[in-house]
């Protein structure tokens, strides 16, 4: 039985009333959903409420989830909503989609791995800086569309269902994503910051 077939089975026991059958998806579910807000909301304590929120919205409209896309796909929908619609209510913006530290499974010790001297170590967190730089000045729809694939690892059809676009709109944006970042780190190596 794969995560989808048993995520399947508990939404169907939770549509049928079982609370127990929820409250398993929450604890299967309630860490990536975290670290998706935390991204959007930087303090801490409102990330947790509106985790929370997200989750009873999901509980909510429960009888209208069909299967038509997979029980992440659509709770991830639900909660980015969620995170963004708090910041609205409140009159702030998002903070970065995405921050190295958040990113839920992302591992950047890669990037240290062959050299560990101080000057690598300083070289690797100043490129960790412009990465983080440079995403934070994409335009919301192509740093969604990036967020989703290289730091959640969605698919590119679960991309299209959470963002509500053609998968061709879901590929443009995160080619155009790259690129955006690919030039800022090329202007940063070719020395016009501190790289060298």
């Amino acid at each position: 039985m794969t995560a989808s077939d048993t995520d399947k089975q508990l939404v169907q026991r939770a549509q049928r009333g079982d609370l127990r059958a929820f409250d398993l998806l929450v604890l299967k579910y309630q860490g990536r959903i975290a670290a998706l807000v935390s991204r959007y909301v930087s303090d801490p304590g409102e990330a947790e409420d509106v985790t929370q929120e997200a989750f009873i919205k999901a509980f909510r409209a429960l009888e209208q989830f069909r299967g038509d896309s997979a029980f992440y796909t659509w709770l991830y929908r639900i909660a980015a909503n969620a995170a963004k619609n708090y910041l609205v209510a409140k009159g702030r913006r998002p903070r970065a989609d995405a921050t190295i530290e958040d990113a839920e499974g992302f591992d950047d010790g890669w990037l240290l791995a062959e050299s560990s001297s101080p000057e690598a170590v300083a070289m690797g967190d100043e490129l960790a800086g412009v990465v983080e730089v440079a995403l934070q000045a994409l335009p919301d729809e192509l740093r969604s569309a990036l967020t989703l694939r290289e730091l959640d690892g969605l698919s590119y059809d679960d991309i299209a269902d959470v963002l509500e676009c053609p998968v061709g709109t879901v590929r443009s944006r995160i080619f155009r994503a790259r690129e955006a970042i690919d030039a800022r780190v090329r202007e940063q190596m070719n020395g016009e910051s501190g790289f060298r």
